[in-house]
C-alpha cells in the first residue's frame, strides 16, 4: 500500500447517441486515449454512456443490456494502466440496473448500481430500472469473470474510490452515498440543461467534495443525445470544497475534458481533523480491493499546474472565455444552436429549412441555425466539421478553409406571401437572410389560397366572408404554406424546422399542419417575452465571438402579427390574445405553479408588470381566456414536433407537462372566478371599471383549429 501525495484525474463529457454501439464505443476509447496521453490515472465518464441515456422503452428488451455488456468487454483492453468508470445498463437477477462499471488495468473491478432513480419531470428511470438497496452487494459476470455489483467502494493502492450516480447526488441525504468515505468520489451523470441549473450543479459538486473531504469528479453528457434534451457537457473536478477544473460547456466537439493534479495528502489531513463519524445505522459497504499501482505525476507537472491556474481547460479545445456565469440569452444561444447541430447531423439531414415570415419566431430560428454553422466551424475547424457531415456525400473535399457559402449550404429560408403579407415583413425577412448569408427564396402562395377558398365556396354554395369565416380564412393561409416548403425540404433532404413558441402553443394560437409543420420545434420551450428580449440583445450585442446583428432591428420595430387578416384591419397578435407579458405571467402561474383561476387572478392583481395596468375585470378576462384556450387546445400540444427542453416551465406533454385532451374546461373554477370578481367589485364599491376584451366582444381566439 502506497501513500500517494498527488494524483492526476479527469472527467470527460461525451456526445453519445442511444444504441449507436460503434460510435459510442469509439468516443469512449478516444476519451480514454486522450486521458492516457495526458498521464491521467483515474477517468470518470458519463452515466449510461455505453448504451446512451435516452434509450427509452428499448431498455425493456434484453438486447440493449447484452449489447452494452459486449461493448464494455471490447473497451476493457483500452484501459490498461488506468482506472476508468463507464456507465451502462446491466441485468442482474432478472432486473435491470443503472450501473457504473470501474475498469482497472484492462480488467473489470466491479459495478456500482444506482440507488436513487430520477422519476420526475423529464426523467422516467423507475419505468426501466430497479433501485439498488443501500449496503447490499452481489456478484455479476463480466468478460467471463465474476465481479461484485451493488453498493461498493474500491480500494486501489490505498486510494478508495466511491460513486454517486447522478440522482444519488441530487438526493444526497435521502440515502447514504456509497462513496461518503472515499478519497475519490466519481459522479457519472446525465443531467439535462435548464436555464440557471449550472450554478446549482456546481454547488452540488463542490459541497460533495467539502462534506467528504474528497476529490469529486463529475462527468455529464454533451449535446442533443436523443432528440428533446440538451446536455451542456459539464465536466468538473472539485477538491475539499473548491472547484479546481471545469470543461468547456456546449462544445461542438464529441469530448470535453476537465483534468487536474489533485492533492490527496491535504484531503487526508482534513479528513482526520474534521470528518464526523458515520451516522448510526449507516450501512456497511463492500470494499473491493483491486491490485493496481497508481503512479504519481512528476513534481515538474505539479509545479507547472501550480504556476499556472488551478482551473484547467481541455487542451484539445481552443481557448475561450470561461462558460460559468452565462446569461440566459447566452445559454439559450449556445444550447439551442448545439441542439440543432446534433439533431441535424444525427438524423442524417442535409441542412435546415425555415419559413421566414419576417417576425420574431422565424427570425429567431433562422439566427439560431446561423449560429449553429458559425459556432461549429469556429470550434471544430472546417476539416473536422466536414468530416462530421460526410454523410452529405457531395462536400468539396479540397481546401482547408470553409466555403464562402457555407451557411447557404446548410440553411434555406423561404418567405411565402399572401395578399395579406406586407412589404414590411417581406423586407425584414430578406434583410435578415442577406445578413446571415443563407439561401433565401420567395414564394407567392396567394393563388393557392384563392383556389382552396373557391373550392369551399363551390361546395357550400356561398361566398366566404371575413365577418363570418374569420378563423377558417386565416387558417387556410397558414396551411397552404406547408406543402410547398415541405416539398423544398424533401427535394434536398433537409429538415423543416417549425417556429412555434411556448406562449402561443399554450393557447393554441397556431395552425396545425400550417405554421406548426416541421420535424423539430426548437423554440417551443421559450416564451414570446423571452424571445423578443433575446432579439433585442442580438440586435445590439449578441454572442461575443459573433457580434450583433443590426438587421434584426427590422423585426424588433414591428408589433408581432400573423398577417392573416386584410392589412387594413391592422391585426396584431396581442390584440388577438392579450399582451404577451400578461399571457406569459398567467401561464407560469397556472401551469408551472398549478394555481386555480381565482388564485391566478389574485396573483396578477398583486404582481405588477412593467408598463401594464390591469384592473380587476380586465385581469379576470385575460385569466378566463387563458384557461379556456389552454383546456381546449391540448390536442395541439400533443401533435407538436419534438421540442427542446429549456427550463422547468416546458409545455411538452411527452416529457414534462401532462394534461387531459378532454376535460371539463375549468367551468366550475371559472364560475368561482366570476363570483370572486363580482364580490371584489361590490366590496370596493367599484360601480364602473374597464371591461376586458372578452367582455367587449373582441375575438377570444383565432387560428385554433
Amino acid at each position: 500500500m502506497t501513500n500517494l501525495h498527488f494524483i492526476k484525474v479527469a472527467a470527460a463529457a461525451l456526445n453519445q447517441t442511444p444504441m449507436d454501439w460503434r460510435g459510442n464505443r469509439n468516443r469512449i476509447v478516444e476519451a480514454i486515449n486522450r486521458a492516457r496521453g495526458e498521464g491521467i490515472q483515474v477517468l470518470c465518464l458519463p452515466e449510461l454512456c455505453i448504451s446512451g441515456y435516452g434509450c427509452e422503452d428499448a431498455f425493456h428488451g434484453e438486447s440493449v443490456a447484452e449489447q452494452a455488456l459486449q461493448c464494455l468487454q471490447s473497451i476493457l483492453p483500452e484501459t490498461r494502466g488506468m482506472a476508468v468508470a463507464v456507465g451502462l445498463p446491466i441485468l442482474h437477477g432478472g432486473d435491470l440496473f443503472n450501473g457504473a462499471a470501474l475498469l482497472v488495468n484492462g480488467e473489470p473491478a466491479g459495478v456500482v448500481a444506482k440507488q436513487l432513480l430520477a422519476g420526475y419531470g423529464v426523467y422516467y428511470e423507475p419505468r426501466w430500472f430497479k433501485p439498488w438497496p443501500a449496503g447490499s452487494s452481489g456478484l455479476c459476470r463480466i468478460a467471463g469473470r465474476e465481479v461484485p455489483i451493488g453498493d461498493l467502494v474500491f480500494d486501489l493502492d490505498g486510494v478508495s474510490i466511491g460513486f454517486e450516480i447522478c440522482e444519488d447526488a441530487w438526493g444526497r441525504g435521502q440515502s447514504a452515498s456509497s462513496g461518503s468515505r472515499a478519497h475519490l468520489l466519481l459522479n457519472p451523470s446525465a443531467s439535462h440543461f435548464a436555464f440557471g441549473k449550472h450554478e446549482t450543479l456546481k454547488g452540488i459538486v463542490v459541497e460533495g467534495s467539502r462534506a467528504a473531504h474528497s476529490v469529486y469528479l463529475y462527468a455529464n453528457l454533451l449535446g442533443n443525445e436523443s432528440g428533446r434534451l440538451i446536455y451542456d457537457g459539464t465536466a468538473m473536478i472539485a477538491s475539499n470544497g473548491r472547484l479546481v477544473a471545469e470543461s468547456r460547456r456546449f462544445s461542438f466537439d464529441d469530448i470535453s475534458f476537465a483534468s487536474a493534479i489533485v492533492d490527496l495528502r491535504s484531503n487526508r489531513l482534513d479528513r482526520r481533523r474534521l470528518l464526523y463519524p458515520p451516522p448510526a445505522g449507516e450501512p456497511d459497504r463492500c470494499t473491493v480491493s483491486v491490485p493496481f499501482t497508481l503512479i504519481e505525476p512528476s513534481l515538474e507537472a505539479v509545479r507547472a499546474q501550480r504556476a499556472g491556474s488551478d482551473m484547467r481547460r481541455d487542451p484539445h479545445l481552443p481557448a475561450v472565455a470561461m462558460s460559468e456565469g452565462l446569461s440566459p440569452f447566452e445559454e439559450f444561444s449556445r444550447a439551442v444552436s448545439l441542439g440543432l447541430w446534433d439533431y441535424m447531423r444525427k438524423s442524417g439531414n442535409r441542412g435546415l429549412v425555415v419559413s421566414l415570415s419576417g417576425g420574431v419566431d422565424s427570425g429567431t430560428v433562422a439566427i439560431l441555425a446561423w449560429m449553429m454553422t458559425r459556432l461549429a466551424v469556429a470550434e471544430l475547424g472546417w476539416e473536422r466539421m466536414r468530416d462530421k457531415l460526410n454523410y452529405f456525400g457531395d462536400w468539396d473535399a479540397s481546401g482547408a478553409e470553409p466555403p464562402v457559402d457555407l451557411t447557404a449550404r446548410l440553411l434555406t429560408t423561404v418567405y411565402q406571401a399572401t395578399a395579406n403579407s406586407s412589404a414590411t415583413t417581406r423586407k425584414a425577412a430578406s434583410s435578415l437572410a442577406q445578413h446571415l448569408g443563407c439561401r433565401h427564396l420567395e414564394l407567392d402562395v396567394e393563388p393557392l389560397v384563392q383556389a382552396y377558398e373557391q373550392l369551399a365556396e363551390k361546395a357550400l354554395h356561398r361566398k366566404l366572408d371575413w365577418a363570418t369565416d374569420d378563423t377558417a380564412r386565416q387558417n387556410i393561409q397558414a396551411r397552404v404554406r406547408a406543402p410547398g416548403i415541405w416539398l423544398l425540404a424533401n427535394l434536398e433532404g433537409r429538415l423543416l424546422v417549425s417556429t412555434s413558441n411556448r406562449s402561443e402553443v399554450g393557447v393554441g394560437y397556431c395552425t396545425m399542419d400550417g405554421d406548426t409543420s416541421g420535424g423539430l420545434a426548437p423554440i417551443a420551450g421559450a416564451n414570446k417575452t423571452f424571445l423578443r428580449n433575446w432579439l433585442r440583445w442580438i440586435e445590439v450585442s449578441g454572442l461575443e465571438e459573433l457580434g450583433p446583428i443590426p438587421a434584426v432591428g427590422a423585426i424588433n420595430s414591428q408589433a408581432p402579427t400573423a398577417e392573416l387578416r386584410p392589412l387594413h384591419q391592422g391585426q396584431t397578435d396581442e390584440d388577438d390574445l392579450m399582451p404577451y407579458p400578461v399571457l406569459d405571467a398567467i401561464e407560469q402561474a397556472a401551469i408551472r405553479d398549478r394555481m386555480s383561476p381565482v388564485e391566478v387572478w389574485r396573483h396578477m392583481l398583486a404582481t405588477p408588470l412593467p408598463g401594464i395596468d390591469l384592473d380587476a375585470a380586465e385581469a379576470a378576462g385575460y385569466v378566463e381566456r387563458f384557461f379556456r384556450l389552454w383546456s381546449r387546445t391540448q390536442w395541439k400540444r400533443e401533435r407538436l414536433a419534438p421540442s427542446f427542453h429549456l427550463d422547468d416551465e416546458n409545455l411538452d406533454p411527452k416529457t414534462w407537462c401532462r394534461f387531459p385532451i378532454l376535460s371539463g374546461g375549468y367551468e366550475t373554477e371559472l364560475e368561482a372566478l366570476r363570483t370572486a370578481v363580482a364580490e371584489a367589485g361590490q366590496a370596493t364599491g367599484e360601480g364602473k371599471h374597464r371591461r376586458s376584451d372578452a367582455a367587449r366582444g373582441k375575438p377570444t381566439m383565432t387560428r385554433v383549429k
